[in-house]
């Protein structure tokens, strides 16, 4: 009888994989994208995070050799999880799968220990990154002034120099004064209609104009024109960009900003 009853679950229970180490690079740059866009629902190890399920041990994860399992869910989200579709390059996936796969799924590893303060980076490096990449459009002492007083949490502060207004399940995005997304819609005619971008698919565009007046065109290939104009564009660019050192290094800065 005892046999009969564990066999099954033995027969069931998934075998955790052991793979070869992945290139460093790849995880580095992997690591970077994944804190922006992963860590509040999935969690900075991976194994869950504020409303999002652990990836460790997910099996999708678990029979994915080099990506061909998760970039689908990546490239199309999951409405019904609540999982929004990203717009990442295969490159970018590919990068996210090797971050994923650096994790071992059994036993305890360093990943589990997590530090009492993300604020672990240098700060004057941090101030130099900044002056170099940032300054022409941001000042510590102009809009960023008082910065690190706005955050009662380290990763929201993280979290927003990254990519300003994001969030997660469980963490609503701090306020900013951001200007809105607009965009321009040229019609076959030639009129130019703008105004604050409401929703953009495969199949609509819809706006509101200065005036209030709400607009929806319907879409097809190229007709209308559609001209996206995102303010926080640049800061999407340089998500690919970061190191993990300019993160903590980034992060160190801005938190002196009180």
């Amino acid at each position: 009888m005892l046999a009969m009853l564990v066999s099954p679950v033995a027969a069931q229970r998934r075998d955790f994989p052991t793979r070869p180490p992945g290139d460093p690079a790849a995880i580095e740059r992997g690591r970077a994208l994944y804190s922006v866009n992963c860590t509040f629902c999935h969690g900075p190890d991976t194994r869950g995070g504020d409303g999002g399920p652990s990836l460790l041990r997910a099996a999708i994860v678990l029979d994915d050799q080099n990506g061909e399992l998760i970039a689908p869910v990546v490239k199309n989200g999951r409405a019904d999880r609540g999982m929004p579709r990203f717009s990442f390059t295969d490159a970018q996936i590919q990068d996210i799968v090797a971050f994923i796969h650096s994790f071992t799924a059994a036993g305890y590893d360093a990943s589990r220990m997590k530090p009492p303060s993300i604020i672990v980076g240098d700060a004057k490096a941090g101030e130099a990154y900044f002056a170099r990449t940032c300054g022409s459009c941001h000042s510590p002492t102009g809009d960023l002034r008082g910065y690190a007083s706005r955050f009662s949490e380290e990763k929201a502060l993280q979290q927003t120099w990254m990519m300003p207004g994001s969030g997660g399940r469980g963490a609503a995005p701090v306020k900013l004064n951001v200007p809105p997304t607009t965009v321009t819609v040229t019609l076959p005619s030639g009129e130019k209609v703008e105004g604050a971008l409401d929703r953009l698919d495969d199949f609509v565009v819809s706006l509101t104009e200065r005036d209030g007046t709400h607009r929806s065109f319907r879409t097809s290939g190229d007709t209308p024109k559609v001209e996206v104009h995102d303010p926080l564009q640049p800061h999407r660019q340089l998500l690919a960009t970061y190191s993990d050192t300019d993160i903590h290094n980034v992060t160190a800065y801005l938190a002196t900003l009180k």
